[in-house]
């Protein structure tokens, strides 16, 4: 077990009626605010008006900024600085996902460097310092409400980057699994793929995984994500299933499950972020295309070992293989895609998705060479 440290400092409220316990929150940082978030279904779910009484119960002037894509796009981060700069917002409210939270998080950064934002993506710049950033989620997936990153593509580059930085922590994240009730079924099942690439990154790539205590900790997320999708497919109105997904994505990128993990690499995430930067598929769609056909890869590489640990643990299987099937089995019935086709993605595009892959590979310091990863997509073809 490695050397490490932890540190969390992100309050989280979790249950029913949870937002409105942002706005005292809220008002510690500031008097305005810049309100992030994607299309009307904040509205229709309530947590738009939610989130709205609390600010001005709580007498925090607000700006909007609505309209954020799945993969927040940087043009549209520039856009969020242009208002949240005209209106004199000393924070960023975030209602949403991992993209709604990921863009306020870029917009805050933004907002206190003195160059163009995108340099914080593309390493010319570390982040130092942010606007305070509070979060109401409603999509469980990626983690980003109890963690320092974010994810933002370049539409004119075609380049998916992140940032990181302890300033990106949010201050104060509301979790409140009735707003969940009604994603649809693509959503759900986008979600619970990302949560658990999230935590088999780790698992699977750190040079030295004698972490036994880590290890149990990521086979308890894996199984209570596999059971609470499940729960979730057969009655979308499974409050306690609800619940149970949104913390454990929620853990499940908030540092604690990679502890005394040595030199792990985010490889699966690399490779999928050419994909939605090319194509713009939803990022859980990509992470069920892409880790099925990195399992065979490592199966081949590094042995049947840790797979086989796994599937015991979680899947109830023996052998490697069969843990790979019951991944794309749980995919299949969750309705994600498993293959580029499924996802009208030609094999012939192969090299230049590779291609792609290798500047965020190559900027994370991963030690793969495109035709490796040429290799890896052709098990997903």
């Amino acid at each position: 077990m490695q050397n490490f440290v932890f540190a969390n400092p992100t309050k989280i409220i979790f249950g029913r009626d949870s937002i409105p316990k942002l706005g005292p929150e809220a008002a510690k940082a500031g008097k305005k605010a810049l309100f992030v978030y994607g299309g009307g279904s904040v509205k229709r779910n309530g947590v738009y008006e939610a989130v709205t009484s609390a600010l001005k119960k709580n007498g925090i002037e607000v700006t909007e900024h609505p309209g954020v894509k799945p993969n927040p796009a940087l043009s549209h981060v520039r856009e969020g600085m242009r208002k949240a700069s005209e209106a004199g917002c000393d924070m960023v409210i975030a209602a949403g996902g991992g993209s709604v939270i990921d863009e306020a998080k870029a917009i805050a950064a933004g907002m206190k460097y003195g160059g163009d934002v995108w340099d914080l993506f593309c390493g010319k710049a570390p982040v130092k310092d942010a606007l305070p950033v509070f979060a109401a989620l409603t999509l469980p997936a990626t983690g980003s409400e109890m963690n320092a990153g974010c994810v933002v593509t370049n539409e004119d580059t075609r380049q998916k980057f992140s940032a990181h930085g302890a300033a990106l922590f949010p201050r104060a994240s509301a979790l409140d699994p009735e707003t969940t009730m009604t994603l649809p079924r693509e959503q759900t099942a986008y979600g619970a793929v990302d949560s658990l690439a999230h935590i088999i990154e780790g698992y699977f790539t750190a040079r030295n995984p004698d972490a036994e205590v880590t290890d149990e900790i990521v086979h308890g997320l894996a199984r209570s994500i596999v059971a609470s999708t499940r729960r979730i497919l057969a009655d979308p109105a499974d409050y306690n299933a609800r619940a149970s997904m949104m913390w454990s994505a929620t853990l499940a990128l908030n540092g604690l499950p990679v502890c005394g993990y040595g030199g792990m690499t985010f490889i699966n995430h690399a490779i999928e972020h050419s994909l939605s930067a090319l194509y713009d598929i939803a990022h859980g769609a990509g992470l069920a295309i892409v880790m099925p056909a990195w399992f065979r890869h490592h199966l081949e590489t590094d042995g049947p070992g840790r797979l086989e640990k796994f599937g015991r643990a979680v899947f109830g299987t023996t052998k490697a293989e069969a843990c790979i099937n019951a991944f794309e089995d749980l995919f299949r019935e969750a309705g994600a895609p498993v293959r580029l086709a499924e996802a009208k993605i030609p094999a012939s595009d192969i090299p230049k998705i590779a291609e792609n892959a290798m500047m965020l590979i190559r900027m994370w310091g991963m030690r793969h060479e495109q035709p490796e990863i040429e290799k890896i997509l052709k098990l997903a073809a």
